[in-house]
């Protein structure tokens, strides 16, 4: 079991930054594939990036590539999304998830991939 606890979202104008902190406790973080996605209400949960076991590979979706970095620390057992030039259409509740599966690069950016997921943070961006 692992549980995953996000922070640092908030209101912030168009054009500013914000990062968002996942927090893992429970098994080996470092055997977890890690990703952000995102969600507004009344559509589907999004992808937003992901990262490797290792921290050796990242991916991004078309949407925030150039402007958020995914990184994690393996001995803090922490995953942070670094969000810059950040738009109103980013708005919407993030969500850290774990993936297990060995399969995970050839399913990232899919929901079903990740068996854990956070209780979400809220990132609003005002224009």
């Amino acid at each position: 079991q692992v549980q995953l606890v996000e922070s640092g979202g908030g209101l912030v104008q168009a054009g500013g930054s914000l990062r968002l902190a996942c927090a893992a406790s429970g098994r080996t973080f470092s055997g977890y594939a890690m990703g952000w996605f995102r969600q507004v209400p009344g559509k589907e949960r999004e992808f937003v990036t992901a990262i490797s076991r290792g921290g050796s590979g990242t991916y991004y979706a078309d949407s925030v590539k150039g402007r958020f970095t995914i990184s994690r620390d393996n001995a803090k057992n922490t995953v942070s999304l670094q969000m810059n030039s950040l738009k109103p259409e980013d708005t919407a509740i993030y969500y850290c998830a774990a993936s297990s599966l060995g399969s995970w690069f050839l399913r990232r950016t899919k929901e079903e991939s990740y068996d854990y997921w956070g209780q979400g943070t809220q990132v609003t961006v005002s224009s």
